[in-house]
């Protein structure tokens, strides 16, 4: 909950507990004159335990709704798990399995140990024992162990648990690491304290000393691999509260390493250990508690240990965290950028703690210091840089008074970074971040300062990192407060990957990537057109500036263009060179929505888009700023195929903006895609080859992917020469994470329906489809699926198993369900969004056709429902152009009616609109099957 909003609710506490002294009195009393190794008093034990559970578990969530507090609501619940064992343990060893005269061999001392260990619990947490043993296991302690064993797991709790003697403890934390860290959080429970305290001691004398550069480098390894399998980033827009990169477990690894190096017991003891400061401190204390208070509510909500905030789920955990709507912002907008930043707050700790280890301790941490960051000692001068140093081969400020005598130096000191490929000294971040009040209306105006930014700005060999690290800093959203807005925000949509700045920063970090020579084989236009532009300058501003007015209640284009214009002024930027960056940031979308959305062959696509560019160098710079922007969104958005759209409306539009003198003439181009088949298919003779291509219209050479085109040649060729009128191909592309399924089939009025209806049957999601014809009356139709599987071979036999239903549904040996797809796990994941549904039917973008656009609400079989519904509207479909943008579909029909014309009738389109309209909101099943019955 907002924090203004936490301190109006109520303080009193709710929670209450029973010691376990008095619930072991209770069992006493439920169980009676009962045996207490009897059957029925084992269930009147199980029984009541239970009820204590649960009636434990909803006193800390109500407390928890009350106060807000995550942290409390985890003791709590450890509190509770701590009495419910200890009694278990007690009712063991003096109702069950009494010893009158126990020898020194039958003694167990219960730890807990993990996140258990540090006294916090999430509702779904694995409890984690270590029964500790003075030598080996006997008949009596194995007898305890196992009652309390069965006793946890019958309660339906998750138990991780080790047995093991002192001896045994201390010589695997020797070799394995876990079990060191196990141990270094070993807390005591019940029985046996000495025995307990006995491996503390020696824990801390035989394994401790002299190995606490040791653990740390391993800590540091692992927290380094579970980002990496994390996906590295902290800005995901479903990130994992436990597991992610500033989630949890990177808190739990500050303190093992405090606990461990620093001796400490507590956090706050790292305080008086000069680690951090008491506002750093404060800040280490109010992460932790909003990330349990995620936590815990996560489990609370669905009920098990989930640790992933998924869309599904996010919505329901903003309103019991408190965020409501508010304007340009959803509620659920507004809890994840506050959980966004406190993940920022938590890499700046951890970025503090580390350097503090590396600096203050490096005589004795060499290890450390080789795992953390390369050092080199002493201090050295920068040539033309009176006000830094370089420190231990770390980027510091020369005198302490840097930044006070001159604000520019806040924006200075990232470009010496860069340009000297350094990193910062811990000593220059603190003070960096303790003079962010320098960054006022005068500095954002000063003409060195922009100067400065500029220069690091559009600086390809650094700008991605220096960039990210002064918007970690906090320096990047003070000096230009329009970004500052959408730190940390997030779009709640399954389109987009990252936070809106993580978004812009990866984007500029793109075309950097360009610049360097990078990305050659997936962004081949890009590098012929670079050399050609004026300023690729502006590329890197458009860029930074594209999305910067995202959350807001205006198109965030249009308001984009308008921050752009202001911001290029202070930037020094001509009038010209404004307008445009301002153009650009304006229109960055629309060359992907009519690249994606269009049939570019159709020469009304190229006119129109042409009036709106305008100019070649305009083409350029857009066709570039979109391949950036689109590679930007996450991992697998850029796909060759989109690639190739992007060029082929590129290719289509430069002959009418340079006056018919393209580079590269569409002939040319459709020579050189057949020339770079025919080289592909080697053993073909040159006459096959010929005969081949010729079936082909041309859009089919400047759509399809060469690697497309080569798996349809022997797709065809393998089924005409086995005389089958039907084929089909698998292209798995485990990069991009889809599966391509192509079908080779004589047309069909219903063809579309029927393969969509065959990938919805085998729960496919389908993402994308070119639809082609050749001139001999046969479709080449290619599907796009996202990817379901782990294993190549297993996309392969789903993909095998949808060609071979595509065929039985043409024979007619198979019916698609009137429910088809209605319980699939994809529309589950749907149910948080909402969409308006909007269907346009207009004559105005083809000279040819009806266009009719289509964009609502996606979900498992709509694409089948919506060319089934076309088919039955009498309509032709020349060509679909099939989009899928997280949760929203956009699909496009270019159709005629059965005798090839335009639906010209104003009744017509507004029915077919209406009709079209309803498959976005369909009737129950129920109700559609008592309809179709009724017209037999």
């Amino acid at each position: 909950m907002p924090l203004a909003e936490a301190e109006t609710r109520p303080r009193k506490p709710i929670f209450a507990v029973t010691p376990a002294s008095a619930l072991v009195a209770e069992l006493d009393r439920e169980v009676g004159e009962l045996s207490p190794r009897s059957r029925e008093a084992r269930a009147i034990v199980l029984a009541h335990l239970r009820k204590t559970l649960a009636e434990a578990r909803q006193q800390a969530e109500a407390e928890l709704k009350a106060t807000g507090k995550g942290l409390k609501c985890a003791q709590n619940l450890a509190t509770a798990e701590d009495e419910i064992i200890c009694a278990i343990h007690a009712y063991a060893i003096t109702r069950v399995y009494p010893v009158d005269n126990p020898s020194g061999a039958e003694n167990i001392a219960l730890a807990a140990v993990g996140g258990y260990g540090r006294g916090t619990l999430a509702p779904g947490s694995d409890i984690d024992l270590l029964f500790i043993l003075p030598y080996k296991q006997t008949p009596w302690g194995e007898q305890v162990t196992e009652y309390i064993l069965y006793m946890l797991w019958d309660l339906g709790q998750k138990v991780g648990h080790a047995v093991r003697s002192v001896d045994e403890c201390i010589r695997m934390a020797r070799s394995d690491m876990t079990v060191r860290t196990a141990t270094l959080e070993a807390r005591y429970l019940t029985g046996d304290r000495p025995l307990f305290d006995t491996l503390v001691k020696r824990f801390e004398t035989e394994i401790m000393p002299k190995t606490g550069a040791e653990f740390i480098a391993a800590k540091m390894a692992e927290r380094d691999e579970r980002h990496r399998q994390m996906g590295n980033t902290r800005y995901v827009v479903e990130p994992n509260i436990k597991d992610g990169k500033g989630g949890l477990r990177d808190l739990n690894t500050l303190f093992w390493i405090g606990k461990y190096f620093y001796q400490v017991k507590t956090a706050e003891e790292l305080v008086e250990k000069g680690v951090f400061s008491a506002e750093e401190y404060r800040q280490f204390q109010r992460a932790e508690d909003f990330l349990w208070a995620v936590r815990c509510n996560l489990h609370f909500l669905t009920g098990r240990a989930d640790e992933k905030l998924t869309f599904d789920v996010q919505p329901e955990l903003a309103e019991r965290l408190g965020y409501a709507d508010r304007v340009g912002m959803l509620g659920v907008e507004r809890f994840m950028k506050r959980y966004f930043l406190v993940a920022k707050d938590v890499g700046d700790l951890t970025r503090i703690f580390c350097a503090s280890l590396e600096f203050n301790h490096v005589k004795d941490m060499d290890l450390v210091g080789r795992v953390l960051a390369p050092f080199r000692s002493g201090k050295q001068k920068i040539k033309g840089e009176p006000d830094f140093i370089i420190d231990t081969g770390r980027l510091n400020i020369a005198t302490p008074d840097v930044f006070r005598k001159d604000p520019v130096n806040l924006i200075r000191m990232f470009l010496v970074a860069g340009r000297h490929e350094l990193l910062f000294h811990p000593d220059a971040i603190k003070e960096i971040r303790r003079s962010l009040r320098l960054i006022d209306a005068d500095l954002r105006a000063n003409p060195k300062a922009n100067a400065n930014f500029l220069d690091i700005l559009t600086s390809p060999q650094s700008v991605e990192r220096i960039l990210r690290q002064m918007n970690e800093s906090g320096v990047l959203g003070k000096f230009v407060p329009d970004f500052g807005k959408i730190v940390a925000l997030m779009q709640f949509n399954m389109y987009h990957h990252y936070t809106v700045d993580e978004h812009l920063i990866r984007a500029v970090g793109v075309m950097a990537q360009i610049a360097n020579g990078g990305l050659r084989d997936e962004l081949p236009l890009t590098h012929e057109l670079l050399p050609h532009l004026n300023d690729t300058r502006l590329l890197y501003v458009a860029l930074f500036l594209h999305d910067i007015a995202k959350g807001r209640p205006e198109d965030h284009s249009t308001a984009g263009a308008r921050i752009a214009r202001k911001f290029c002024q202070r930037l020094a930027l001509s009038p010209a060179e404004t307008e445009t960056v301002a153009w650009l940031v304006q229109h960055h979308l629309l060359m992907s929505e009519v690249a994606q959305s269009r049939d570019i062959q159709d020469p009304e696509t190229a006119k129109a888009f042409a009036e709106v560019v305008q100019s070649p160098q305009r083409l350029a710079l857009l066709m570039i700023l979109t391949a950036c922007d689109i590679r930007a969104v996450g991992p697998g958005v850029w796909t060759g195929w989109k690639g190739s759209l992007l060029r082929a409306l590129y290719y289509a539009t430069e002959p009418l903006l340079s006056g018919g003198h393209s580079q590269v003439s569409q002939e040319h181009r459709v020579t050189e895609a057949k020339r770079a088949l025919a080289a592909a298919l080697t053993a073909w003779p040159p006459e096959e080859v010929e005969a081949y291509t010729a079936r082909h219209y041309n859009h089919y050479w400047l759509r399809a992917e060469p690697e497309l085109q080569v798996e349809h040649a022997k797709m065809i060729r393998a089924a005409d020469a086995a005389g089958q009128p039907f084929a089909g191909s698998i292209r798995v592309q485990a990069f991009e994470g889809i599966t391509e399924v192509s079908f080779y089939t004589p047309d069909h009025p219903r063809l579309l329906s029927l393969i969509a209806g065959a990938c919805t049957m085998s729960e496919a999601s389908i993402i994308g489809a070119q639809i082609f014809s050749t001139r001999d009356g046969r479709a080449i139709d290619t599907f796009r699926l996202r990817r379901a599987f782990t294993s190549d071979e297993d996309e392969k036999v789903r993909a095998t198993r949808i060609i071979e239903t595509t065929k039985q549904l043409l024979q007619g040996k198979r019916q698609i369900l009137i429910d088809l797809g209605k319980e699939s796990r994809h529309n589950r994941r749907l149910k948080p969004f909402s969409l308006p549904a909007e269907v346009l039917v207009s004559n105005a973008l083809s000279e040819k056709f009806t266009v009719i656009e289509l964009s609502g609400l996606d979900r498992t079989g709509l694409l089948h429902d919506l060319t089934r519904e076309i088919s039955d509207l009498n309509l032709t479909i020349g060509s679909a152009h099939i989009g899928t943008y997280g949760e929203k579909a956009v699909d496009v029909f270019y159709v005629t009616d059965l005798t090839g014309h335009k639906i010209d009738s104003k009744a017509r389109q507004n029915r077919i609109r209406d009709r079209l309209l309803t498959v976005f909101h369909p009737k129950p099943v129920d109700e559609r099957r008592q309809q179709l019955m009724a017209n037999g």
